[in-house]
């Protein structure tokens, strides 16, 4: 069985985006050398996800907006308990929570096996600073 890892750094420039990933994961893949495997995409920040949904801009604005109604930005204290911390980030945790922080996508003949319309996603709701995703292949 092989085994390949790679890492991914994002700095994003605003404090919510959508990044498609897709092209770096299916390169990642190619590296690897797995023709039948497993394919694990992992955000590692607990304000940052990765998930897999259609590359719409209305379907992201529509995302945006949804997010932003359940968990509203406010640096204020008052809405989150963790912004008491002196972080002003805590909608971007009940952000990260929704959207989720994996995707495994299985690989056959040596490529990502997807359904129609499918791409895989970096989330930022916490964005101006650094931040990994480990992409973890295992496979033949």
């Amino acid at each position: 069985m092989k085994s390949y890892t790679e890492y991914l750094t994002f700095n994003i420039p605003k404090r919510m985006d959508f990044v498609n990933i897709t092209r770096q994961v299916e390169e990642a893949v190619k590296k690897s050398g797995v023709r039948e495997g497993l394919c694990l995409v992992n955000a590692m920040h607990i304000t940052a996800s990765v998930f897999i949904n259609d590359d719409e801009p209305g379907l992201h604005e529509d995302y945006k907006r949804w997010l932003e109604k359940l968990a509203p930005y406010d640096p204020s204290p008052q809405t989150y308990h963790h912004n008491r911390t002196g972080e002003d980030n805590g909608d971007a945790h009940h952000k990260r929570q929704i959207m989720g922080r994996e995707v495994v996508v299985a690989i056959t003949n040596g490529k990502l096996d997807f359904g129609p319309w499918e791409q895989i996603f970096y989330g930022e709701f916490d964005g101006r600073r650094p931040k990994r995703v480990l992409i973890k292949i295992i496979g033949e």
